[in-house]
């Protein structure tokens, strides 16, 4: 008898060891992730209204190709799932389960557009699927506490209109004020942080209006806002009524300051359409690099991401700011996924993307960095402004931001 128990004894004991070995040399992996493989979602419009948007996941799909040319990450190539949505809130949502149910995808990232973002804002937070560096400048994916698998990435529009007011208050402190923006959550926080940082002097904005994606147009809104007299003009429209909105004031004569916010300020997506002679003058902030500006002409960063672009999406505008935009947002999310090392978990991806401290890439501006902490969900919080002088953004020379 004691000779059984002691066979027995031995029996567990072995399988208790063989187990824990399984454990210890086991990778922690989730759903998506595999020894080879690491399946990322997307959803951007490569349709519609807002389709000078899919530079964006062109570009990102471009630089894991690059990645995967290149070995991949830790030895793992990357799958990139990207659909389109067509800025569509509800398609947007139905994309997003496809990803996460269907294409069991490990984590979303960049998906773009902040009511479309919107749309799946609860049901990835629910779901505990990582939302990271969505492509949209509202203020709301900086949320940790109610909203922990989503994290922003490029400045936020609060951030944004604050800097908008500096200058105005710095170079035309009597100004009157005029402010076109999309009827969301971005377009709200470009209003909300300008009025904050005017404070006593935000009667200076002496008329707003808003649109909606399904508007044909904006001449309606362009009329209105000429007619209030305002010298001092803030566009903080989707690229296509951008594009218009300058345009517009062109022929109707109205020759205020302008200022277009960040996400509208391609020179191939948004002052070419709107006429390059109608564009000179209008102000924007900026972050990166811009690869029309000759300063950069002989920059090593500017040179290796020419050679890319010309390699991997060939007949790409150059002057298109939305590519070096997702360029960048790909390799935020690919310092990530080598940082995870092979714990790739959803929940380990979260960690890193919180954790990233003073992460210096090439293509931003100087004095640009990404940097997140637990309770900062906003990775780049620092940008300049930049005057358009009928070939490229010129920079002021300032660092805004914090």
């Amino acid at each position: 008898m004691k000779q059984k128990q002691k066979r027995l004894s031995s029996f567990l004991v072995a399988t208790a060891l063989t187990l824990g070995s399984g454990v210890a040399f086991a990778q922690p992996y989730d759903t998506g992730a595999t020894d080879k493989e690491i399946k990322i979602g997307n959803t951007n419009p490569y349709s519609g209204t807002f389709s000078a948007y899919g530079s964006y996941g062109k570009a990102q799909a471009a630089y894991f190709k690059k990645i995967n040319d290149d070995g991949g990450i830790n030895g793992r190539k990357i799958n990139f799932v990207t659909l389109d949505d067509s800025f569509s809130p509800p398609k947007t949502l139905e994309q997003a389960r496809r990803l996460i149910e269907q294409e069991k995808v490990l984590f979303l990232f960049a998906t773009l557009g902040t009511a479309p973002n919107s749309a799946i804002h609860k049901y990835v937070n629910q779901k505990k699927i990582p939302h990271l560096f969505v492509q949209t400048g509202a203020s709301k994916w900086d949320d940790p506490k109610n909203f922990p698998w989503t994290m922003g990435w490029q400045p936020n529009s609060f951030s944004e209109g604050r800097v908008f007011a500096q200058a105005i208050l710095e170079s035309q402190p009597n100004a009157k004020i005029a402010v076109l923006y999309q009827n969301d959550d971005s377009g709200k926080d470009l209003l909300a942080g300008l009025i904050a940082e005017l404070g006593d002097k935000k009667n200076m904005i002496v008329a707003t209006e808003t649109y909606e994606s399904t508007d044909p147009t904006v001449d309606s809104q362009m009329v209105k806002l000429k007619s209030s007299g305002a010298d001092v003009f803030i566009n903080g429209t989707g690229p296509k009524f951008a594009a218009q909105a300058i345009k517009k004031a062109a022929e109707l004569g109205w020759k205020p300051a302008q200022y277009v916010w960040q996400v509208s300020s391609s020179i191939g997506g948004v002052l070419e359409p709107a006429g390059l002679d109608n564009s000179v003058g209008v102000v924007s902030s900026a972050f990166y690099k811009d690869p029309s500006d000759p300063q950069w002409k002989n920059d090593p960063a500017m040179l290796e991401y020419d050679a890319w672009l010309k390699k991997y999406i060939p007949g790409a505008d150059p002057t298109d700011g939305f590519y070096i935009s997702g360029y960048i947002n790909a390799q935020t999310v690919a310092h990530v996924i080598k940082q995870a090392g092979n714990n790739l978990t959803r929940a380990n991806i979260m960690k890193v993307a919180s954790s990233i401290n003073d992460l210096q890439l090439p293509s931003l501006l100087p004095g640009v960095n990404v940097q997140t902490g637990p309770d900062d969900f906003s990775p780049i919080e620092r940008m300049q402004l930049a005057r358009f002088d009928g070939k490229a953004w010129v920079l002021l020379g300032k660092t805004y931001g914090r």
